[in-house]
């Protein structure tokens, strides 16, 4: 028997066609748009320089999500207190869009701001709460403040559920830190964060991260801990630059089958016998 059928019937079918590709074109365009803004935000966002001190050298690296169009609100930042200590911080905040790049951004500005105040690692954390609180956002951020004077070779740090550093020495020593922390930022009000103090007197590391460079489909959290603990170990003995240490530990984030930002902070702190 013939087949039937109108012209009519075709050009409609082929109209039909036509509009939806365009709409789905128009939806990824559009979807496009929102990231690379979203990429240009995060960007804008973290410093375009490090602080300079004697003993302290400073390296990060900062890779954003793009598979699945999603980008998230990771940072790092590293700036100068004025009284000759520095003051570091990494974080991630909830959320892979827009809306999380921008509660980033003023995330990493109240703790600055607040740093400017008081400098004491738990009480920023905790004020940088407080503040948050106040947005009545729906967003929360984890986060690592610290505290650094080259000079005397002190750190203090403090954790608001946050992923721990990774610290070596170049004695041949490294780990995880074990600090207490609390919980994260802008979740409850009235919360306490306890500081870590350490008093380094060798050439030593540390490693601030987010979890993408750790923890993924392809990597449990403990096994990414303990591989950067490997490089930082190698780095510390070896009188690596923090800049090399810097990039191997991003170059490694591509292998934990993430689709989430990943950003990390390395601080190089030189023995106390270091020549100005």
């Amino acid at each position: 028997m013939a087949r039937t059928g109108t012209t009519d019937d075709g050009d409609e079918l082929l109209t039909r066609l036509g509009a939806l590709t365009a709409q789905a074109r128009a939806q990824a365009e559009m979807q496009r748009s929102r990231v690379e803004l979203a990429i240009a935000l995060q960007r804008g966002m973290l410093p375009r320089h490090l602080p300079v001190a004697h003993r302290l050298h400073l390296a990060v690296r900062y890779t954003p999500a793009c598979q699945g169009l999603n980008v998230g609100g990771d940072w790092y930042d590293a700036f100068a207190l004025g009284d000759g200590r520095i003051g570091l911080s990494v974080g991630d905040v909830q959320g892979h869009n827009i809306e999380a790049a921008a509660f980033m951004g003023q995330v990493r500005a109240g703790l600055r701001a607040l740093a400017s105040v008081t400098s004491e690692p738990g009480e920023v954390l905790a004020r940088t709460n407080e503040l948050l609180l106040s947005l009545s956002s729906d967003l929360f951020a984890t986060c690592t403040f610290m505290r650094l004077d080259p000079c005397a070779g002190v750190l203090e740090s403090a954790r608001a559920g946050h992923l721990p550093c990774v610290w070596a020495t170049a004695d041949g020593k490294s780990g995880v830190a074990e600090d207490e922390g609390g919980p994260p930022l802008g979740i409850l009000a009235g919360v306490s964060y306890p500081v870590t103090r350490y008093e380094l007197t060798t050439e030593a590391m540390f490693v601030l991260l987010t979890d993408g460079v750790v923890e993924g489909p392809c990597l449990r959290l403990e096994e990414g801990l303990d591989q950067v603990m490997r490089l930082a170990g190698i780095a510390a003995v070896a009188g690596m630059d923090v800049d090399a240490l810097a990039a191997a530990l991003i170059k490694g984030a591509e292998r934990v089958g993430h689709d989430d930002d990943a950003a990390v902070l390395v601080v190089g702190l030189d023995g106390p016998e270091a020549q100005p």
